[in-house]
């Protein structure tokens, strides 16, 4: 195992850090990614030197760390309560928890009707802009965000409610 590490460890650290600009995060990442390679190790079938796949687990753990970054950054500018469920899925000692929380964002999104739940999938999964879902949806863009304002706060109260019961 040491010996895997050493001979790797800072090869893949560049090749991070190349992806990554927080020095933190990119150790964080190497790290991470040394102890996926050191527990697959036994899977590593040599059709690739070891330092690519290691490389293709690296690529796998940075997508991953954008993909909650940017979920992250999409649920904290909309509301605390999105917030807090972006630190329950995300929070590496809770991964566990993660379908079970995403069943109940879903469950959510169906109990705040009147089309709330709809608008809510476009624009925080689908990842549409305002103007795009007003099209979809065949609305003025003024209309849709006054909706998608409405369906944030059905959404927050839904949330607290469910959470309290």
């Amino acid at each position: 195992m040491d010996d895997f590490y050493n001979k790797y460890h800072r090869r893949i650290r560049s090749f991070v850090a190349k992806k990554i600009d927080d020095e933190g995060v990119a150790e964080e990442l190497t790290n991470d990614i040394m102890l996926a390679g050191i527990n697959s190790r036994p899977n590593f079938s040599g059709k690739s030197s070891e330092f690519s796949w290691l490389c293709g687990i690296a690529k796998h753990k940075i997508i991953d760390y954008y993909r909650k970054k940017k979920l992250k950054t999409i649920l904290f500018s909309v509301s605390p309560v999105f917030e807090e469920i972006a630190d329950q899925a995300l929070n590496p000692e809770r991964d566990s928890l993660k379908n079970e929380l995403k069943e109940e964002i879903k469950k959510t999104f169906k109990a705040v009707g009147e089309g709330y739940g709809k608008i809510l999938r476009l624009k925080y999964v689908e990842g549409l802009a305002v103007g795009q879902i007003a099209k979809k949806l065949k609305m003025s863009v003024k209309a849709t965000e006054s909706r998608l304002f409405r369906a944030r706060k059905g959404f927050s109260k839904k949330w607290k409610y469910e959470k309290k019961n």
